[in-house]
């Protein structure tokens, strides 16, 4: 039991990270387009019905927002490895990118990976992108940083797919 109460610990801060990562304004609450982001960050695809419908099903205070304590409540008890797999693989790419390993990626980084991954970067794009993923402005992207940007992107493009 012990060993099971760790394991859901562990899980619900993971899935309390994950949450935070998602909530773009950071009011504490996630917007259908955040929720559908956190649930294919997660490997979960759902369609616009069902995304619609989780919703409902989770907004337990019927405001159109999801809050943690909600998220804990209709996530935790079908919960697995999954996520866990999905943190490792984030980071993992982002190891990648981080070509000295000291924990962050500079703007050279960047630019050297996405111009081997096939897709170069002008100097305006590079700028553009790393101004828009530097939040603390300190000049490198940190894991956190660079998860936000990738979530930003997802939801993005989530909310391009539902129009």
């Amino acid at each position: 039991m012990i060993a099971a109460a760790a394991l859901q610990s562990d899980q619900i801060q993971q899935l309390k990270d994950i949450f935070v990562r998602f909530d773009m304004d950071s009011d504490g609450s996630l917007t259908h387009l955040e929720l559908a982001a956190l649930l294919r960050s997660l490997g979960l695809k759902p369609t616009g019905d069902q995304l619609h419908s989780l919703l409902s099903n989770i907004d337990a205070n019927g405001n159109g927002y999801v809050e943690f304590d909600e998220l804990v409540s209709a996530i935790l008890p079908d919960i697995n490895e999954e996520v866990l797999i999905n943190q490792e693989q984030l980071l993992e790419v982002f190891r990648s990118f981080d070509r000295d390993g000291n924990g962050y990626i500079t703007a050279a980084e960047l630019a050297g990976s996405m111009a081997k991954m096939g897709h170069p970067l002008s100097y305006k794009e590079l700028s553009e992108m790393m101004c828009q993923a530097d939040t603390n402005g300190d000049g490198v992207l940190s894991f956190q940083e660079f998860a936000n940007i990738l979530a930003r992107s997802a939801a993005d493009f989530l909310g391009l797919a539902v129009k």
